[in-house]
């Protein structure tokens, strides 16, 4: 293929330098996440797949005696609660004993995902939706559909631990579009 062939999408990456910008060459007119698996991806193709909603930084609890996952509107301490990104990306899982790092591996594993998280969306064969930054073009369209935390939650640095059950909440696992 020559140079001229190539397509090339500019995209907003998924790391927290939100003027960070990353060129992804697609294959013909076809987007990368059509075309390959979750496992094929390169690094920046899977942090692009990040749509900066911030739901997968919610502080969840775990009823003991059930297993069952409750959902709050408390977010993580290195959560920019105005812009969704995570202020300490590159160190955040030694900086938050439980933050888990998502891959192709452990993404079955986890149910909690909301339904309109990208990497669960592609992993079980559907398409990105039209306010993904991948298909608009701009992360404003998170916050414009109501996929976004931004305005939503209080940070766990603001919130006492013995409070958290007060926060609980369902929206992080609705989809506001699927009503």
């Amino acid at each position: 293929m020559s140079r001229k062939d190539e397509s090339v999408m500019t995209c907003e990456y998924a790391k927290p330098d939100a003027g960070a910008r990353l060129q992804l060459k697609i294959a013909g007119d076809i987007p990368f996440w059509r075309t390959k698996s979750l496992q094929d991806m390169t690094a920046g193709e899977w942090e692009a797949l990040c749509d900066g909603c911030g739901r997968c930084c919610l502080i969840k609890l775990e009823d003991e005696d059930t297993g069952e996952i409750h959902h709050t509107s408390v977010a993580c301490k290195l959560l920019d609660t105005e812009n969704c990104r995570c202020v300490d990306y590159d160190h955040r899982h030694k900086r938050v004993a439980d933050c888990l790092k998502l891959t192709p591996e452990n993404l079955g594993d986890l149910s909690w995902l909301p339904p309109t998280c990208a990497y669960r969306v592609i992993a079980t064969g559907g398409e990105l939706a039209w306010w993904h930054p991948l298909v608009s073009g701009t992360g404003q369209t998170v916050i414009d559909a109501g996929i976004s935390v931004k305005g939503r939650v209080d940070s766990e640095l603001d919130v006492d631990e013995d409070d958290l059950p007060d926060f609980m909440c369902t929206w992080p696992v609705e989809d506001p579009l699927a009503k």
